[in-house]
């Protein structure tokens, strides 16, 4: 049985979905540093302090309707100069996953794009612009999307700022010499990171 959903994508009645978020914001004293240190906060619907007080409340529906968690640039400024010592851009991020796991409709388009690019970062250590223009488009499901950025596409191309050259990657192969996959540069490095995660 499928489970009633808010406006959101959100399934009502999701009550501790912020919980982890609450933890790591419940001792903001509202003072504002965040907001008044963030470089993007001109762009944002709702200030950092704004959002901080909304998850301290719950309001779940109100936090995931707005934008501001997505355009944190993870400067670490709010964090440095928060007077509680709170790991503010962690909780940024914490809320950037939250969006994804819950596949939240009004995110989906931004979710896709930072997975696009986490993989074509994780693939070659740096942004391959075809191969994640290309991840990113196909997620998305729309074939007539592409079309609209056709004329900005040739005139990176013909400046060269999109390369068309082959990558690099290294063939895994199995105990017959066959291969069985082309890891990545930054694969290893990844995987790490996942594993030190884990622990912590």
């Amino acid at each position: 049985m499928t489970r009633k959903q808010t406006d959101l994508g959100i399934p009502v009645g999701e009550s501790d979905l912020l919980e982890s978020v609450q933890e790591k914001v419940r001792a903001c004293m509202q003072c504002g540093t965040c907001s008044g240190s963030c470089a993007n906060a001109f762009a944002m619907d709702l200030t950092p302090r704004h959002l901080w007080r909304l998850a301290q409340l719950g309001e779940t529906e109100e936090i995931f309707n707005s934008k501001t968690f997505y355009l944190c640039s993870a400067c670490y400024y709010c964090t440095l100069r928060c007077p509680r010592g709170l790991k503010l851009t962690e909780t940024m991020g914490a809320l950037k996953r939250l969006a994804a796991d819950q596949g939240i409709k009004k995110h989906k388009q931004s979710s896709n794009f930072y997975d696009a690019f986490i993989k074509t970062v994780e693939r070659y250590g740096r942004v391959r612009e075809i191969e994640f223009i290309n991840r990113y488009f196909f997620s998305l499901k729309d074939p007539f999307l592409p079309l609209g950025f056709t004329s900005l596409g040739l005139k990176l191309m013909r400046k060269g700022k999109i390369s068309l050259q082959l990558p690099i990657l290294v063939p895994i192969k199995d105990d017959k010499g066959k291969v069985k996959y082309f890891e990545g540069r930054f694969d290893k490095l990844f995987r790490k990171v996942e594993e030190l995660e884990a622990r912590s």
